[in-house]
């Protein structure tokens, strides 16, 4: 494609960013909205496959509906002939990856906030059923304010379905990051988000991945069968509260991982507060490394504060968001059948050491007899799925559940469907989505609906606001019978915090503070003759005022003094010319050596100055002037007359 180039009528390509195994990408301008954008263009293989593009499409357009600070932004998909793209927000920064490799590892504390700001995008995209399948940092940028912005939410899932075979280069190209599942070939969902973030979050801490090998493929292997060595057998710096979640997050079992993204993202914030994490228990590894370190295994250490790191031109934020394909065919081939075979082999594996009743089988338990409600409730427990089935009994009371298929004790995998076989006619209604209404609201709706409400739980550390509901169980569009009993997690309401008085403080230390109480900021830079370039000069809210976590404070950062225009003082005054200074706030100095010159009018009037005019000064600055003064007079020239003197007479 040559450059520029007009990307429909509305966008123009002006310069290209990177090339990675799905598209290309561009710098290019939004001429309706005159914004800068990155625009991401297929490969023509791409193009070419319908089922790739409507997938493509479906995910582009899901990803599209999130919003959140944490997350580059998707404005638009568009097509060209035979050229789909599309359109994004443009990053200035550089991406996570570039940082890791020219700063290797970083200190603790500024790789949780990192973590915790990717959690907090993948918590959003979570909650809209959106699955980012390819964490890693290549797709995790860095903007020049300190935000971390995730990308390429939902593409990944577009290239894993598509029939390409350049694809299986491309998993193979991260397989660093991903799941054991995604190694086994098994369907990705958030809890392997979590453990690809867990990967991010181990070599920013230590400076390498948890798992390193000659082949993509021994890399998957590890991934699937090899223990992890807590990050501070790496870095003793790491306290034994963070080697826990770390090693939570990289669990092999899924059930045993952090369930949700959320719920990793509030252990990371209690450690950032100095506190043990809710969630995990040190484990006996980490509590080991932390006492061979010569620290207390059950004391909590602070992370230390440290600055974001320095940030580039937008080009580098996307240099490295895609692996480069691979060209040779047979390669991939033969890769794609050693992966799936491994595949195979490995959950053989897993098969043979767990036995009877391992960890991704279960046991059908007995419910025979149970009221419908009662015995679904059982099954969901055990995380099977319960499938009523009515049928017609003499003997068994009405509602109560006769048989079941697979029958009592029969050992089937997790999340297996159980057809449960009720006696009588079975009324089934959908369940709402409560998620995001008030309490009251969700009671009047579950009343409305036929059921009734089960437990109602709290969450302390939510930023939603008071008794808004967060979660439900059965989940919302299922279908159930009457009376069955609807769980809720509702928010307590984020913790308040009083604001300190900021003003003074340089940014970083403003900044800093403001993070610590799990508040935001926007920066507004203003010229200021009294503060110093650099520090606070004031912030809304003011001192004192209570805020919750998430609010936003306003920061006035100082850039000193305005520079202020030289003027051309030449032919003034010392008197006019000290007036237009001072209203300026520059000073006059008048130099003693003064300078001939030509024109009877500049005597006594200035015919230099320094700095010269149009130059730009900071306020306070002095302007040396001379003036001019005549030159000498010529010298004179005097004629003289010699008289003979004058003799008398004799007489």
């Amino acid at each position: 494609m040559e450059l520029p180039f007009a990307l429909t009528d509305r966008y123009q390509l002006s310069s290209h960013i990177a090339r990675g195994g799905m598209a290309d990408v561009y710098e290019g301008r939004d001429g309706l909205l005159g914004r800068k954008v990155a625009v991401k263009v297929l490969h023509s293989q791409f193009s070419a496959d319908d089922a790739f593009v409507k997938r493509f499409r479906r995910e582009a357009q899901a990803a599209a509906n999130l919003t959140h600070p944490n997350i580059v932004g998707i404005y638009d998909w568009g097509q060209l002939d035979s050229t789909y793209f599309i359109v994004m927000e443009l990053i200035e920064g550089r991406s996570l990856r570039e940082v890791l490799r020219s700063a290797g590892s970083l200190l603790p504390r500024r790789a949780v906030e990192i973590a915790a700001e990717v959690a907090a995008a993948l918590s959003v995209a979570h909650r809209a059923g959106l699955v980012h399948r390819d964490i890693k940092p290549g797709n995790i940028l860095l903007a020049t304010d300190g935000t971390v912005k995730v990308t390429d939410f939902g593409i990944a899932r577009a290239w894993d379905d598509s029939a390409e075979l350049t694809r299986t280069g491309a998993v193979m190209g991260t397989a660093t990051y991903f799941s054991p599942e995604q190694a086994q070939g098994q369907p990705a969902d958030e809890r392997s988000d979590v453990y690809s973030l867990g990967v991010v979050l181990y070599e920013m801490l230590t400076g390498q991945p948890p798992f390193r090998g000659d082949s993509p493929v021994a890399v998957a292997y590890q991934h699937v069968s090899s223990e992890v060595p807590p990050p501070s057998a790496l870095n003793a710096d790491v306290p034994a509260g963070l080697d826990a979640i770390v090693l939570k997050a990289l669990h092999k079992d899924p059930t045993l991982r952090y369930q949700t993204a959320e719920d990793l993202r509030k252990d990371m914030w209690r450690v950032l507060r100095g506190e043990d994490p809710a969630e995990v228990t040190p484990t006996p590894a980490a509590a080991a490394a932390a006492m061979a370190g010569g620290g207390d295994s059950s004391a909590t250490r602070m992370i230390p504060v440290t600055p974001p790191p320095a940030t580039v031109p937008p080009q580098e934020a996307y240099r490295e968001l895609e692996e480069p394909p691979s060209s040779n065919l047979a390669f991939v081939v033969g890769t794609f059948a050693l992966l799936a075979t491994l595949g195979v082999l490995v959950f053989l594996l897993f098969r043979f050491l767990s036995g009877p009743g391992g960890p991704d089988t279960v046991f059908v338990p007995d419910v025979v007899g149970m009221e419908q409600a009662e015995a679904i409730r059982v099954l969901s427990a055990e995380g099977l799925v319960a499938i009523p089935v009515a049928e017609e009994s003499e003997d068994a009371e009405e509602g109560t559940v006769i048989r079941t298929n697979p029958p009592p004790d029969t050992e089937v995998p997790e999340g297996s469907e159980v057809e449960i076989v009720v006696a009588g006619a079975i009324q089934q209604f959908r369940v709402p989505r409560l998620i995001d209404l008030t309490l009251e609201q969700a009671v009047q709706l579950i009343n409305t609906q036929g059921f009734t409400l089960g437990e109602v739980t709290e969450d302390p550390d939510s930023d939603k606001d008071p008794g808004t509901v967060l979660a439900q169980s059965p989940d919302a569009g299922t279908d159930a019978p009457p009376d069955t009993p609807i769980d809720l997690v509702v928010s307590a309401g984020p913790e308040s915090v009083v604001l300190p008085n900021l003003e003074g403080m340089t940014e970083l230390e403003a900044t800093t503070r403001l993070s610590q109480l799990l508040l935001t900021w926007e920066i507004k830079r203003t010229f200021d003759d009294e503060v110093p370039a650099g520090r606070v000069i004031s912030h809304d809210p003011v001192e004192g005022t209570e805020m919750k976590a998430g609010d936003v404070v306003a920061l006035e950062i100082s850039q000193g003094p305005e520079p202020v225009e030289v003027p051309n003082l030449t032919g003034m005054t010392v008197d006019a010319a000290r007036s237009v200074l001072a209203e300026l706030g520059l000073e006059l100095v008048v130099l003693e050596t003064r300078i001939e010159v030509t024109d009877p009018s500049l005597v006594d009037r200035i015919v230099r100055q320094s700095p010269s005019s149009g130059l730009t000064v900071a306020k306070g600055s002095p302007v040396a002037v001379n003036l001019g003064k005549a030159p000498p007079p010529p010298p004179t020239t005097t004629t003289t007359t010699s008289t003979p003197p004058t003799t008398e007479a004799n007489t």
